[in-house]
């Protein structure tokens, strides 16, 4: 056999070999695999065949659970019903019984009613014979009388009336003497010791400023060619320079005392200097604007220094200092507001108020007249909108308003700034005022007091400072005597203005005469 051929038999035969083995390994393989699969189904219906068991079990179970529960809730919704209609049946029974009280009362007011109605019927028939008698009689007393009703009626009222006025004047009388011995007495205390310790000076300024001249000569030089040096002082200082006969004297006369002073060291420095043109009067008027810009400031530091005030603007420091060349008939404003700070101040440590918020107030209060005259306002008005714009306390600016009474005071503060102003204003030499508003104010004081019903005749004295009436005894009792004076002062102090305090003095006498002949 050829050896080609015996390996192509052994190859078949290795191939054959493999063909017949993996169809054995097929045919094992299933047959496992069948036997594995018949084991797995009878394990799934045994599984079945448990979970149906439970689940029937938990079934009954449920439903045996559901029947009872259902029980309870029956039982409880019975057991609810019941109490429901047993309250029901008890509301129905208080229902029945307010409505036979209701009833009743309905029946009760029926018959209170019918016998309201009679008894109204029959006070309205007596009410018509009562008002025909009261006409009868009403027609026989005005026969008696002679007059009428409506006369009888204000004859009533005018002697009720004047029985009042004359019980309301002894009231008064009565309480003015019950309280006045303790008040005047506490009062003249507490005043004369604010006086007397507060010692200001008392010299009045003058409010026209003059200038010495070392010579004649002078003169001339301030003139200048043509005028122009004193056109040039004149126009940077807006005051007026008065060069007359009068020897070795200039007068400056302007309405702004601040710029009176400026033109005043303005001439001082160049008379001092020699040098006048227009070149260096420009220059020497702004140095003295610098030096009384300065001075200002120093006088409102040394106000506050000397009143003991701290913590104010430097604006209203300013316009304190501009208050020292301000004066009120003649009498110097910052001096005025020193002194009424200090007497404030003393008069609240007596009673017992805050003193540092009184003198505050009283330095403070005539502020407003720092302001040149072409601002619009007064004083008053100023001195407020100023505080106000710079965060001054509500109680000081209260008694800078109610000061000259705009406003009526409501603190003890703003009385005591009223009273300091006007102890300040009215001691003697503190001020003055020309003849004919002086003689003015004395007319128009007589000519208030005789205007009054049963003034004979009325008298200013002391220098306007009391008026002096006399009443006529037929007309004036002396029980309203006291109504006539409080009347009298109440116009004076609407319709004049005057400094301090004015005294009404009301006298009233009886006299009999008669000659033996």
């Amino acid at each position: 056999m050829e050896p080609w051929l015996a390996v192509i038999i052994s190859v078949v035969c290795l191939i054959v070999g493999i063909v017949a083995g993996a169809f054995v390994g097929i045919a094992y393989r299933k047959k496992v695999g069948e036997a594995e699969i018949g084991s797995a189904e009878d394990e799934a219906k045994r599984i079945r065949e448990e979970a149906s068991k439970d689940a029937e079990t938990i079934k009954k179970e449920a439903v045996v659970n559901a029947k009872e529960e259902a029980l309870q809730i029956k039982n409880d919704a019975e057991r609810d019903a019941k109490n429901r209609r047993a309250e029901m049946a008890k509301m129905e029974n208080r229902l029945n019984q307010k409505e036979e009280n209701l009833d009743r009362k309905t029946e009760a007011l029926e018959s209170k009613n019918e016998k309201l109605d009679k008894k109204i019927k029959d006070n309205e028939i007596l009410r018509e014979k009562i008002q025909e008698t009261l006409n009868e009689q009403q027609q026989v007393l005005e026969q008696i009388a002679g007059m009428s009703a409506e006369e009888a009626k204000e004859s009533l009222f005018n002697r009720v009336e004047l029985e009042k006025r004359q019980e309301l004047a002894q009231r008064m009388d009565e309480l003015e003497s019950q309280f006045k011995d303790e008040a005047d007495e506490k009062a003249k205390n507490i005043i004369t010791l604010a006086i007397q310790r507060c010692a200001a000076d008392q010299v009045s300024e003058a409010t026209v400023s003059s200038v010495a001249l070392p010579s004649e000569e002078m003169k001339g030089r301030i003139i200048g060619r043509e005028g122009r040096n004193i056109q040039k002082i004149e126009t940077l200082t807006g005051v007026e320079l008065i060069i007359d006969d009068t020897p070795e004297t200039i007068t400056l006369s302007g309405f702004d005392p601040v710029r009176r002073e400026i033109a005043r060291l303005t001439l001082e420095k160049l008379i001092s200097d020699g040098r006048i043109h227009p070149a260096r009067i420009e220059e020497t008027v702004e140095k003295s604007k610098h030096e009384v810009e300065a001075s200002i400031k120093q006088a409102g530091e040394r106000a506050t220094y000397e009143v003991g005030i701290h913590g104010l603007h430097p604006e209203l420091i300013k316009l304190l200092g501009r208050l020292r060349y301000r004066t009120s008939y003649g009498q110097n404003v910052l001096k005025h507001s020193i002194e009424v700070a200090f007497l404030a101040g003393m008069m609240a440590d007596e009673l017992g108020v805050d003193g540092s918020v009184a003198r505050r107030a009283g330095l403070l209060h005539d502020i407003g007249k720092a302001f040149p005259h072409d601002v619009e306002g007064t004083h008053v008005e100023l001195g407020v909108n100023v505080l106000k714009k710079y965060k001054e306390s509500r109680e000081v600016i209260h008694a800078v308003e109610a000061h000259h009474n705009d406003v009526e005071p409501q603190t003890a503060v703003a009385v005591l700034v009223q009273a300091a102003d006007a102890i300040s204003a009215a001691r003697p030499g503190a001020r003055r005022e020309d003849l004919e508003n002086y003689i003015r104010r004395l007319e128009k004081l007589e000519e208030i007091a005789g205007g009054f019903e049963g003034v004979d005749k009325a008298y200013a004295i002391q220098a306007g400072r009391e008026i002096r009436v006399m009443v006529k005894p037929e007309v004036v009792n002396d029980d309203s005597m006291k109504i006539v004076a409080r009347n009298m002062a109440e116009k004076i102090q609407n319709e004049v203005r005057y400094p301090g305090q004015i005294k009404i003095n009301v006298i009233r006498e009886s006299r009999a005469v008669d000659y033996a002949k």
